[in-house]
């Protein structure tokens, strides 16, 4: 007797998450590189360390600006 493992459904491939180098976030808010690391040391904007390479998630990115939208439109 065989056993078929269970039929999973087709799934579309997600994208990669992009991730960005600080100077690319600096270039994208118009900010120097102390604001952007200051907004990583506080965790206003999440990122992930590779080694001695720090890297933020586009997702990342997109939150914080629109928590700052909301923060202001409030």
């Amino acid at each position: 007797m065989t056993s078929h493992a269970p039929a999973v459904p087709h799934q579309r491939p997600s994208m990669p998450e992009e991730l960005l180098t600080v100077p690319q976030v600096m270039a994208r808010l118009q900010l120097g590189r102390s604001a952007v690391y200051g907004l990583l040391r506080t965790r206003q904007l999440a990122s992930i360390t590779l080694g001695r390479a720090r890297r933020i998630p586009t997702h990342a990115l997109t939150d914080f600006i629109r928590t700052r939208l909301d923060q202001e439109a409030a």
